[in-house]
């Protein structure tokens, strides 16, 4: 029995819906990140309490989306909906924590810095190559596998590695372009500081345990492309 056939169409709805949400998050954060926080917070929260509450809702966000992807919770969530909706789960969790994160987050009163002039146009430029490498590195893995949905209506690709860019860069390619788009901000208020500096502290402690994943899964051909790929994040530094 195929995927497909095993969920039947409730299925393959449930994991469509759960593209839709998975998209509707990313450009809700997207907008959240690029407007809302671009403009100082209000005092209307004590500094240390919004700081507390913005770690640790963030830090629910990525503990789900570390801990649900090894695999011992993926077998685990097999145990309670079919194999083939564990991936559109896990998204369906991930995107309403997120969407948790954007809505709920205690705005924090301040800016670090804020350029004007060349220095300003050379900031967008490192943003919009984040968005590129971004968009990239999607592309290679597959916006609807990583959507869940492929696994849900039977069409996974195999899974090899595909050693083609940006992946040849750093092997972590779209957390090198979260890092530039919320890295490269300006105005940087403490709002964005907070949520950038948190957000790349997690992806930091999340890469060697992805990479122990993958190398469980894929074994020699994996341990051999990291060795060609020297870097992780960033080419020359981690």
């Amino acid at each position: 029995m195929s995927n497909a056939e095993e969920v039947g169409l409730p299925g393959r709805l449930f994991a469509w819906l759960g593209g839709a949400v998975f998209v509707a998050a990313l450009f809700t954060g997207g907008r959240w990140f690029v407007v809302t926080l671009a403009q100082p917070g209000d005092a209307a929260t004590p500094l240390a309490t919004a700081l507390a509450w913005n770690v640790g809702l963030f830090s629910l966000f990525a503990l789900h989306h570390s801990v649900l992807a090894r695999s011992r919770a993926k077998a685990w969530i097999t145990q309670l909906v079919p194999p083939a909706l564990e991936r559109a789960v896990y998204v369906w969790i991930a995107s309403l924590l997120f969407l948790a994160v954007c809505l709920q987050w205690r705005r924090v009163p301040g800016v670090l810095y804020a350029v004007a002039g060349p220095a300003r146009w050379a900031l967008l430029a490192v943003q919009v190559c984040g968005v590129a490498i971004t968009i990239a590195g999607a592309r290679v893995l597959d916006g609807l596998e990583l959507a869940g949905i492929r696994q849900a209506i039977g069409r996974l690709r195999p899974s090899d590695i595909r050693e083609v860019w940006p992946f040849t860069l750093v092997r972590h390619p779209i957390y090198l372009g979260w890092l530039l788009m919320v890295g490269a901000a300006s105005p940087m208020t403490l709002d964005r500081a907070v949520f950038a500096a948190v957000s790349v502290f997690y992806l930091v402690i999340a890469m060697p345990w992805e990479e122990r994943s993958l190398v469980a899964a894929a074994g020699p051909a994996y341990q051999r492309y990291c060795q060609r790929v020297r870097w992780r994040l960033v080419p020359g530094l981690y």
